[in-house]
């Protein structure tokens, strides 16, 4: 090789160590950054000059022209990224599912003091001592009252449920906003990558690896499925439905309901819509919905993956009452949804208590002649223990008697639900009302013994799919008891999945992460590697300056 031409190997090796160790100390400077991905040098050979062609030799006489620097690459595993970014999306899922089961045994567990079963055991002490003497006016007064803590305890109950569903609402909304972003990060990203790469020269590693990251925490959130075109750009699949394709962005939109201000994430492009006069879209996204409440939940489906998913499932799609628990209304939607089976069990309790209570006074007072007034109001209507808040429970006929209202699930403002109840106002005033004494001016205490029959009464259930029957305390055992094997099991799928996560990223790191002790011994090879083609170039050189020297004498 003539020895200017052999100046340009040992340039190429100069430059090829060099470029070497800045990606080398580019590893190093980037050891705790997140996101990053470890960096590797990938070398190759340049052309060879020909120098002669010999069919019978085994191989061309050739010169190499040096070392090329050709790719730097990320070392990454994408068996284990998928892995990972399902696993974390998992974790993520049931760590949502389990907080919201701590959040209402926390509600349960205390309230100022008193757990609610206080109150419910309260009613029925009431009882039992009002079976001792019905005429007592301190007895009758004691039911009263015990009634009434019962009544406000159920609702600060109840709204502790309905404010920890606003505020996992709320937490939706974020969360729709982040993916929203990080879908358009993405776009963007595509586009610089490509800008970058296109041109076959360089690689925009640090670029993929913010990709790379935002794929990461996108898919805490949900699904997500993706795939890289010919022009290095990721196609992002959320749910199933098309987040980001190219240089398109598909929006997750946000419908709120006008009743209970509910946000519920539908996909914009699947949606129709209509213009109002003001120029704004009005969207039915019937259809159109991120999510099926009513889809099954299982691992085997890939159902229970991401924490939007599980917020919206947690949370449910209304104020749940004791109507959602009838057997004809208990679907998926409901059993599968912490918040809104808590709440539909509960003001199941609730109502039963009340209209049992209401129930015995009333047959008690259609027993006797309505004239003797006997636990009636003084417009003739039966006394109620509980009174709803937006409608009467009796309407008058056109012949004088009073008819109960029928409950209509309908209309909202007929139920003895938790959040429409309140104690007769004229019995919050005088007790004495319920008196107790017939017209004969014997004491009532068929009634009472009934009232004790209907509290002791097994013939509630929680759920349609409860077998198990009981009264009302040991109900609100079971309730409790149901919320707390949920929240074991949730807690123990949690502690499972988060040992997979962290074994997948283990195993993920080791591919990917940077190794300061791998690095420096690169460090040192790419070192070594520098002085090697300084010295040949100084050969070459001191070689070069003899000949010139001899051939000018």
């Amino acid at each position: 090789m003539p020895l200017m031409g052999a100046l340009y190997v040992g340039n190429s090796g100069l430059s090829t160590s060099q470029n070497a160790l800045n990606t080398t100390a580019h590893n190093m400077t980037n050891a705790d950054t997140t996101g990053y991905v470890r960096q590797q040098v990938q070398q190759g050979t340049r052309f060879y000059n020909t120098i002669r062609v010999d069919p019978n030799a085994i191989s061309n006489q050739q010169i190499g022209l040096g070392v090329n620097y050709s790719k730097v690459k990320q070392v990454r595993d994408f068996f284990l990224d998928q892995t990972y970014r399902r696993e974390s999306g998992r974790g993520a899922f049931y760590e949502v599912s389990w907080g919201a089961l701590e959040e209402v045994e926390s509600l349960f567990d205390e309230l100022n003091g008193e757990t609610f079963q206080a109150a419910l055991e309260g009613v029925w002490e009431a009882i039992q001592e009002l079976s001792k003497d019905p005429s007592n006016a301190v007895t009758q007064g004691l039911l009263v009252q015990k009634s009434s803590q019962f009544v406000e305890r159920a609702q600060f109950v109840y709204q502790g449920l309905v404010d920890y569903q606003m505020n996992l609402n709320q937490q939706i909304k974020q969360k729709v906003d982040i993916i929203n972003d990080y879908a358009e990060r993405i776009k963007v990203l595509n586009e610089e990558i490509c800008a970058i790469e296109c041109g076959g020269i360089e690689s925009a590693n640090d670029l993929r690896d913010q990709r790379n990251y935002i794929l990461d925490e996108l898919a805490k959130m949900g699904k997500i499925s993706y795939s890289e075109d010919v022009f290095n750009q990721v196609h992002v699949q959320f749910e199933g439905v098309d987040l980001v394709k190219r240089e398109q962005v598909y929006e997750i939109g946000l419908h709120e309901d006008e009743n209970t201000g509910f946000y519920t994430p539908f996909w914009i492009q699947n949606a129709t819509f209509k213009t109002d006069k003001n120029g704004e879209r009005i969207y039915n996204i019937e259809g159109a919905e991120v999510y099926d409440l009513n889809a099954i939940i299982s691992t085997e489906l890939n159902t229970d993956i991401g924490s939007l998913r599980s917020m919206v499932l947690v949370r449910g799609d209304h104020h749940a009452d004791y109507t959602d628990v009838q057997p004809e209304n208990y679907d998926h939607s409901i059993s599968q949804s912490v918040i809104m089976n808590v709440q539909a069990e509960f003001d199941q309790l609730i109502h039963n208590v009340a209209t049992t209570i209401n129930k015995v006074l009333a047959q008690a007072a259609e027993a006797e002649d309505p004239a003797t007034g006997y636990l009636r109001n003084e417009d003739g209507s039966p006394i109620q223990m509980f009174t709803k808040i937006a409608t009467d429970g009796y309407e008058l006929q056109a012949d004088g008697s009073w008819k109960y209202v029928e409950e209509n699930q309908f209309d909202k403002g007929t139920l003895y639900s938790v959040m429409n109840l309140q104690i007769n106002k004229e019995l919050m005033q005088m007790p004495a009302k319920l008196g107790f004494i017939k017209e004969d001016k014997s004491v009532d205490y068929d009634t009472v013994e009934k009232l004790k029959e209907a509290f002791t009464k097994e013939n509630n259930v929680l759920n349609p799919n409860v077998k198990k029957k009981s009264n009302f305390v040991d109900y609100y055992g079971d309730l409790i008891a149901q919320i707390a094997n949920s929240g074991s099991v949730n807690k123990s799928i949690l502690f499972n999945q988060e040992t997979t996560v962290n074994s997948t990223f283990t195993a993920r790191e080791q591919v990917i992460g940077v190794s300061s002790d791998d690095e420096l011994t690169y460090m040192v090879k790419f070192q070594n590697a520098y002085n090697a083609s300084s010295r040949y170039i100084n050969v070459i050189d001191e070689m070069l300056e003899h000949l010139i020297n001899a051939l000018a004498v």
